[in-house]
């Protein structure tokens, strides 16, 4: 298994793609599941779902997200990426290889199953939210799942060890544009222009006054990390466009936050003239683990149940809408040492960790939910 794992893995960080337009990646997926024992469909375009039913009445599910990063790989290992400027650097392609892997067990092992069980591969994580659409298809409903579960490659956790934990895990991801509308003049007429410069820093500095302000206990960040303004050195600027991002895990905090990114527009406007127009465009929710199917999953492992997440991640991810329509549960699974995910040097011990995170999806089908 420890080898077949590792050569789809490798198979698929060779062959990267992105957003919902993944024809090679999908071609390999349905390659290993079409000989399987499983009813295969495509919900959305870009997805891939495979069936494994077990004559029950209900369905858990499992989810692994496909689409990689517009990143140019910087590494001499033998599986490369073969797709310029595009890189598997956030470890999707283990956690296709993970259920793929999965499948195969559940194809040998169908009639000892509790539950039926559906695989779901989804695109676009990375880009405009895969989860959302497919979860909009109907699917979850279709097959009757009861509960879900999803598996994260996490740097700088134990190698090969599982860790999660109870309501919230991973925050609701937000981004931030901000368009500042200024007057260019030659800066020897200086006071007959509208500085759209001045106005973006002082923007920045007030909003990140602003979060500053919030009680330190409340995990939460804004920062900017674009600002695009003027055009010559020796004009006013007359534009400015700020880039941004905000992470939050409550409705509380966020609608605070919101409320005053725009507030601070207003004041800023009033005090140098200048036009803001402030987007907070929706984002990913927070990943919030079930808590009573945390405790399910850990009252029954025992000495297996996964290892307690000290603080949520800052980080955002789309699994959230598989919770908003069934319980579920996400899980980050150890890398040890290695480079930070979205870097164009990430890689990690496959050989070492995959199979850990195979073995550990195999317990979760034969628990009592």
């Amino acid at each position: 298994m420890s080898n077949c794992v590792v050569t789809h893995r490798r198979t698929l960080h060779r062959i990267p793609e992105i957003n919902f337009e993944l024809p090679k990646t999908i071609a390999y997926i349905e390659s290993v599941l079409s000989p399987l024992h499983c009813t295969i469909t495509h919900p959305i375009d870009g997805s891939v779902c495979a069936f494994f039913d077990a004559g029950k009445q209900t369905a858990i599910a499992f989810r692994a997200d496909m689409d990689a990063l517009a990143l140019q790989e910087d590494s001499s290992v033998p599986y490369c990426s073969t797709h310029a400027g595009k890189m598997h650097a956030c470890g999707h392609d283990g956690h296709t290889a993970m259920l793929l892997s999965l499948a195969a067990y559940l194809s040998e092992n169908t009639s000892t199953l509790p539950y039926n069980v559906l695989l779901l591969f989804q695109p676009a994580e990375e880009t405009t939210g895969g989860a959302k659409p497919l979860c909009e298809s109907g699917v979850l409903s279709k097959y009757t799942v009861q509960q879900i579960f999803g598996l994260h490659l996490w740097p700088n956790l134990e190698k090969g060890k599982i860790v999660t934990c109870s309501g919230a895990m991973m925050a609701q991801s937000n981004e931030i544009d901000i368009t500042i509308q200024g007057k260019s003049v030659h800066l020897s007429q200086a006071a007959n222009g509208l500085d759209a410069m001045k106005a973006g820093m002082d923007y920045v500095q007030r909003a990140y006054a602003m979060m500053d302000a919030i009680d330190p206990e409340i995990p939460r960040i804004l920062r900017f990390g674009k600002f695009d303004s003027g055009t010559v050195r020796n004009a006013i600027s007359g534009h400015t466009h700020l880039l941004g991002s905000l992470r939050t895990y409550d409705a509380q905090t966020f609608a605070h936050c919101s409320s005053q990114l725009h507030a601070i527009a207003k004041e800023l406007e009033e005090e140098t003239g200048c036009t803001f127009h402030v987007i907070v465009r929706d984002g990913y929710a927070p990943v919030w683990n079930h808590e009573g199917l945390y405790k399910t999953v850990c009252d029954q492992l025992g000495d297996d149940a996964p290892l307690r997440l000290p603080t949520p991640s800052l980080a955002g991810e789309d699994f959230s809408f598989y919770q908003k329509e069934v319980p579920g549960v996400f899980f980050f699974l150890g890398l040890g040492q290695s480079p930070e995910l979205h870097a164009v040097t990430f890689d990690f011990d496959d050989e070492t960790v995959l199979p850990c995170g195979v073995d550990f999806l195999k317990k979760l089908l034969y628990l009592h939910y």
